[in-house]
């Protein structure tokens, strides 16, 4: 198995042979989940690794999430195959 189909396969959480959109948002959460230490859903400038900025809540942060996404489904089905979740975002 190469370092993408291994990715892929963590992120798939169904099993299905591809990473739909709330797979990509969840998984690539973690780091978000992991900065919020008082869990109130919002990444306050505290929070955040510079110390300052805007506050970012977890809805603005799976929105990012999910351009990217739209942007790495380059063939608009809906979901990241292998191929598309190893290229960079169009």
């Amino acid at each position: 198995m190469n370092a993408t189909s291994d990715y892929l396969s963590r992120m798939d959480a169904d099993r299905d042979g591809r990473v739909s959109i709330v797979e990509y948002q969840d998984w690539l959460s973690y780091a978000f989940d992991g900065m919020d230490k008082n869990r109130d859903g919002t990444l306050s400038p505290e929070e955040q690794p510079s110390g300052r900025g805007k506050p970012i809540t977890r809805t603005e942060h799976r929105d990012r999430l999910a351009e990217g996404f739209k942007r790495q489904d380059t063939n608009h089905d809906g979901y990241l195959n292998a191929k598309e979740l190893s290229a960079p975002p169009q």
